[in-house]
């Protein structure tokens, strides 16, 4: 997961392969919060690993919950049966409405029946987040539900610690023209206390997002709750509910996350190669109804064809179709039409939106605001969006799309990175995704395509012992972009030549054949890099290659022109999306002659030394300064004076003297000479 300041997508030109979707949001903590509630024990699979329910899992944990994790990947519940072990406890939710709206029911009952107090509360946008519908319903029944901040939003207080009779004869109103959550809400919670006789619930006024409602009424069937439908605003819970776990039951995948590479499917120009997008974890027939997103991505030109647990997409009509809509049915994935119409050959309007504005943000305003930096029109009404894509290539621009930490702003303006105009799209805070798909941004990239002039490469270089490491590391890290440590290849070269038998020393890297034997060598590496962690054939040989023995083999393999042939080839295999820094001699000179950002890393003999020596002893090895010196004195002269590519700066690379500056300083002023020359100095 990127957890960077900001994620900077460079201009996608291609897209296809399969995406594997993360469990539904929506699904996963009701199943959570129907297993909790069950008699019985509930294997899950398939899970959504977010934000949301880890806020969740933890509010089941502080109830005394038994929540088990599988060596699979599945997770154990084990159920409360509708019996509170702990009576009072404080929890929090983050921005998770699906936590907030379904506990806030069900322990406000509880807590009336048997004698308990709960606080719930969530981060200041959820305190935002209208729930007074649903605490009134629960008044109704005779919950004491006390406001802790505002009247109307959380955090709430649910409960007194007293036991009070429920008035269940009466049908329980509740409004459904705000949210649907507060009906879900009230159908998960109220089997815990319709025990005797039939409870009755009526909606007031239209009923929004229905599908989530279907969703609920689905799952309330598999942990054995049928509940009656007397037209579209009465819902009936018979007499003598209560919940048995079905023993296992598997998430679909999330629906609302397809849309993006449904529309990723339909943005992404048709080559020879390319099948297009495949998604795997739902299909045609999903429960979910923002599988229903389909039927807009069609008529928008989108080529869809489905099976039970996979959607294939390609692009039909282009430029898209311009559509006015009524989006009531689809209200989470409708946000990505917004983008679609972006790339439409007219007005796109998009109708009966008005929950956007209870979201995690008002996102009615962001996707104006933010669809407006790109340069399109875009004007916004109470209940609608009208999209007017900008008129040519040349009236697009470069946006810094601030996310208001909602995940899915974040995810949908990833999607301008396709625009006609080849510009990059900065997204602000793209952590923010880890609310339903941690893995968002990996999976994008994963599928999508561009000429790799157009991936960045930062280029650090220098000296040994200067710091070249520790810098590029960082700085990938800041970008959330690939590192190359191309020392580690030569070191692999040396580690891997040792472990064949091969020499490495002066006299015998001299002799022609042994040259060859160390590129075939080399050519046939099996490397793999994880983190900090690196793998020669499945093996861990991280702490190997940091000996002062293989930086020395290091150094006198790179000098044989066989060896660097070999890894030129493998070192440009790591420019991907979404950027590259490379570390290592020759990055800027050599391997990577045109990357916009060349650095060479300089610092005195003594100083690097010194640091050698600092981070030899610090690690319980024997170190002599006066030796590392020599050994220092004597590679610089041995690296600057060799015939094939000699360490020197490229003549466009910026020079940076750390002798005197810590690494939070030279990062510092590395990401400040990126910034300048980007797109978006001004961030």
């Amino acid at each position: 997961m990127y957890t960077t300041e900001f994620l900077d997508i460079p201009p996608l030109t291609g897209a296809s392969g399969t995406v594997h979707l993360p469990g539904s949001k929506s699904i996963s903590n009701r199943v959570l919060l129907l297993a909790a509630l069950s008699e019985g024990v509930t294997t899950i699979s398939d899970l959504l690993d977010s934000d949301d329910t880890r806020v969740m899992l933890q509010a089941l944990r502080q109830l005394d919950c038994g929540v088990e994790p599988l060596a699979n990947g599945q997770l154990r519940i084990q159920g409360l049966g509708g019996q509170l072990r702990i009576k009072q406890t404080d929890l929090f939710l983050g921005n998770a409405g699906t936590a907030m709206r379904p506990l806030s029911a069900a322990l406000g009952l509880l807590a009336s029946t048997q004698g308990a107090q709960f606080e719930l509360s969530g981060v200041p946008r959820m305190h935002e987040r209208p729930i007074g519908d649903l605490v009134e319903a629960l008044r109704q029944l005779g919950c004491p539900v006390s406001y802790l901040g505002n009247d109307g939003f959380p955090p709430l207080r649910l409960g007194d610690g007293l036991i009070h009779p429920l008035m269940l004869d009466a049908p329980i109103r509740v409004r459904g023209d705000v949210s649907s959550q507060f009906l879900t809400a009230l159908l998960l919670a109220l089997p815990l206390v319709a025990t005797e006789q039939d409870v009755v619930i009526e909606v007031v006024g239209e009923l929004i997002s229905r599908p989530y409602i279907d969703i609920t009424l689905k799952l309330l069937g598999k942990f054995g709750l049928h509940i009656r439908e007397e037209g579209a605003s009465r819902f009936v819970i018979p007499a003598g509910s209560r919940y048995r776990s079905p023993g296992e039951i598997a998430v679909e995948g999330d629906a609302s996350s397809a849309s993006y590479f449904i529309a990723l499917g339909a943005l992404a120009p048709p080559t020879a190669i390319a099948n297009g997008i495949t998604i795997e974890g739902v299909g045609l027939a999903s429960i979910q109804g923002d599988i229903r997103f389909v039927e807009a991505a069609r008529l928008m030109g989108a080529e869809i064809t489905g099976e039970a647990n996979r959607l294939h997409i390609r692009r039909g009509a282009w430029p898209l179709k311009a559509v006015d809509l009524d989006c009531n049915h689809i209200p989470d994935a409708a946000m990505t039409l917004a983008v679609m119409a972006l790339y439409a050959d007219g007005t796109t309007t998009l109708r009966n939106i008005a929950s956007w504005r209870v979201k995690e943000t008002d996102r009615i305003a962001a996707m104006a605001n933010e669809g407006r930096k790109l340069g399109a029109t875009i004007e916004e009404g109470p209940d609608f969006i009208r999209i007017t894509p900008p008129p040519n290539p040349e009236s697009w621009r470069a946006a810094s799309i601030h996310t208001y930490d909602d995940h899915r702003v974040a995810m949908c303006f990833s999607l301008a990175a396709f625009n006609p105009a080849g510009l990059p799209v900065r997204i602000e805070d793209p952590k923010c995704v880890a609310k339903t798909f941690p893995d968002y941004f990996e999976a994008l990239f994963q599928v999508c395509e561009t000429a790799p002039q157009r991936i960045p490469v930062i280029c650090v270089d220098g000296p040994t012992a200067s710091g070249k490491g520790t810098l590029a590391s960082e700085i990938a890290d800041r970008l959330g972009y690939h590192l190359l440590d191309s020392g580690a290849l030569y070191r692999l070269v040396g580690l891997a030549a040792d472990k064949k038998g091969l020499s490495t020393d002066d006299q015998t890297l001299k002799e022609p054949a042994q040259a060859r034997r160390l590129g075939e060598l080399a050519a046939a590496m099996n490397v793999r890099f994880e983190g900090h962690q690196t793998y020669l054939d499945g093996q861990d040989v991280s702490d190997a290659l940091r000996t002062e023995s293989a930086g020395m083999a290091a150094s006198r393999v790179s000098a044989i022109p066989q060896v660097r042939a070999a890894l030129l080839q493998l070192q440009h295999g790591f420019r991907r999306l979404p950027g590259l820094v490379a570390d290592g001699r020759d990055m800027g000179t050599v391997i990577f002659p045109g990357a916009p950002l060349k650095v060479f890393l300089t610092a005195s003999a003594e100083q690097r030394a010194q640091r050698r020596y600092k981070q030899l002893i610090s690690k319980g090895n024997a170190a002599n300064i006066d030796s590392l010196l020599a050994d220092l004195v004597a590679r610089d002269l041995r690296d600057s004076s060799r015939t094939h590519a000699p360490l020197k700066p490229a003549e466009d690379a910026l020079q940076l003297d750390n002798s005197a500056l810590d690494v939070e300083q030279s990062v510092k002023q590395v990401l400040g000479w990126w910034q300048s020359q980007s797109a978006f100095p001004g961030n």
